[in-house]
């Protein structure tokens, strides 16, 4: 079955840097558009950043633009996102996703990870 795996949250001061890394497993990596999410305490789920299956198409949230940055691996099946100039607005639970569809279509994906806490310290 389809196995998304995230890894690398953490408590990071404000200002600090993290990256966090997806592996991907019982999928065709490379033909799916991967999306990482985020899920704050008492709020909705919501898009961060995704990627198409080559890597030449990102798409950011309007608050994370010019601080986080996705990008993937194909060979190792592996979705990253690295996050520099961390706020404390930005702690929550990290979600990777993944959908055969466009870029469009992973912002409802068919496939999630369990996730992994993220938490900004001020």
């Amino acid at each position: 079955q389809v196995q998304l795996i995230e890894a690398g949250g953490g408590l990071v001061q404000a200002g600090g840097s993290l990256r966090l890394s997806c592996a991907a497993s019982g999928l065709p990596f490379s033909g799916y558009v991967m999306g990482w999410f985020r899920q704050a305490p008492g709020k909705e789920r919501e898009f961060v950043a995704a990627i198409t299956w080559s890597g030449g198409r990102t798409d950011y949230a309007d608050s994370v633009k010019d601080r986080f940055t996705i990008s993937r691996d194909n060979a190792e099946n592996s979705v990253y996102l690295q996050m520099n100039s961390l706020k404390p607005e930005d702690t929550a639970v990290y979600y990777c996703a993944a959908d055969p569809g466009g870029i469009a279509a992973v912002r409802r994906p068919a496939y999630w990870g369990q996730g992994t806490q993220v938490t900004v310290s001020s």
